[in-house]
């Protein structure tokens, strides 16, 4: 298992030097110019000249990559263009909103999805296998804004349930907390676990005709056992790539539902960003969303590995 992570962080130097040349080039390419945006036409032309020559932009592309690379390497990110605020300080204070939403919504997609699954691959062509199927292709039909906009509507306008908008941090008050996420949470959750209720359900029926689990119940095993032990153990095998997957779904569709819900997160400095075509802030929350997907990647190669030591590198 060490050798697995090993091999996997060795891997992750070369991809993430790829994608920041990648964001770099792109970002660069713009065709608005970033003086022109701070300054506007009120500005004069030696302003103009004063400014670039301040943020670097007269250096060539790859001067430029290279001064932001080795700032980068020290956890420096840059500066935004148009507040001067630390674009690895504003990204640090978004993230833990955006890892809470997406956190609470990958339990809940798992939750549902593997329970739902389950219960439809326990009982084949039967009404709760009916209902599970409709369920997960109305989640996977619904977009996650109009639903989160559905359950705003409901919970938090008629019935008072929960707060429409804002976000509390946990170490203010748990409870308060757990009440600010849980619309939003549902809202991006609900097409993942259809997806995982799926997938789930397709192993699941493979794996109880199969022999072994045949074996096990001519044993006497209790059906509890042989389900969690042999069954569903089995099961989740396949179904951990579909995970990571949705997990990474989630990270992106977590940066959308944040604005239906009023959550200040990565996903509002994103669009603030764009609007503002703040070249620094863009490319730093680029390589975080990328490093964090990357994380979520090698947790998924770690759990396979521990389900299937047959992918353990010998």
């Amino acid at each position: 298992m060490f050798r697995l992570i090993l091999q996997r962080l060795l891997a992750l130097a070369p991809l993430l030097f790829i994608v920041s040349v990648l964001t770099f080039s792109f970002t660069s390419l713009l065709p608005s110019d970033p003086v022109d945006l701070i300054l506007g036409d009120t500005g004069t032309e030696e302003q103009h000249e004063m400014l670039r020559e301040r943020m670097g932009l007269n250096e060539p592309i790859h001067v430029r990559y290279l001064q932001w690379l080795g700032r980068a390497l020290q956890g420096d990110l840059g500066s935004s263009y148009f507040n001067s605020v630390s674009v690895m300080g504003a990204v640090m204070q978004r993230l833990p909103v955006t890892l809470s939403l997406t956190a609470v919504s990958a339990f809940i997609a798992i939750v549902v999805g593997v329970a739902a699954g389950v219960a439809a691959a326990l009982h084949p062509r039967s009404w709760v296998d009916r209902f599970a199927t409709l369920g997960a292709t109305f989640g996977q039909a619904i977009p996650n804004f109009w639903f989160g906009l559905i359950l705003v509507a409901i919970f938090a306008v008629s019935l008072r349930w929960f707060p429409a908008t804002g976000f509390t941090p946990i170490t203010e008050s748990p409870w308060e907390w757990l009440r600010s996420v849980i619309l939003p949470s549902i809202a991006l959750g609900t097409s993942s676990s259809a997806a995982i209720a799926r997938q789930v359900r397709s192993a699941m029926v493979g794996v109880l005709q199969q022999d072994y689990v045949r074996a096990a119940r001519a044993q006497g095993l209790s059906a509890r056992r042989v389900l969690f032990k042999h069954a569903l153990t089995n099961a989740m095998i396949p179904v951990v790539a579909v995970l990571s997957f949705q997990i990474t779904v989630l990270l992106g569709g977590a940066l959308i539902v944040e604005q239906v819900f009023a959550i200040n997160g990565l996903g509002t400095l994103a669009i603030a960003a764009v609007r503002q075509q703040d070249i620094p802030m863009l490319q730093g929350l680029v390589l975080v969303m990328v490093g964090l997907v990357i994380a979520v990647q090698l947790a998924t190669d770690v759990i396979y590995g521990l389900l299937n030591p047959k992918a353990r590198p010998t």
